[in-house]
């Protein structure tokens, strides 16, 4: 994966060359169709997304609450809490994604505590607004 498209993504911009690089060896990207379902309410979370393009639907018991868009992330609640995922996500165009593991993301607590912090103030700033 190239570093300036992570420097892209709002989550990861104002990291370190060094921190996107241990965030580069360890991102897979991966394109889905619109009408995939990225996340399921009520699964277990393994995985955190970063949305590169496209954009996405998210639900919680059937109700839409939001649209998400290039640069938002998703899934970074339920790995940093350990918790299921409070919704569903739906693809609604063809997306391009930037995902990490849990496992990925308890390594980047070692390696680029910065961008893990960075998710930590995502998930504060949605429980505030929630």
């Amino acid at each position: 994966m190239d570093p300036a498209r992570l420097k892209k993504i709002p989550v990861f911009a104002d990291l370190s060359d060094e921190e996107i690089g241990h965030i580069t060896s360890l991102a897979a990207e991966v394109s889905v169709p619109e009408g995939k379902e990225l996340v399921r309410e009520g699964d277990y979370s393994y995985d955190v997304l970063a949305i590169e393009e496209g954009t996405a639907r998210v639900e919680r018991d059937g109700r839409h609450l939001a649209d998400l868009g290039p640069g938002d992330v998703v899934g970074e609640m339920g790995v940093l809490e350990r918790s299921q995922r409070n919704a569903t996500v739906i693809a609604t165009s063809p997306m391009l994604l930037v995902t990490l593991t849990s496992w990925d993301i308890r390594r980047l607590g070692k390696t680029a505590p910065k961008a893990v912090e960075h998710l930590r103030d995502v998930v504060a700033n949605r429980k505030d607004q929630a």
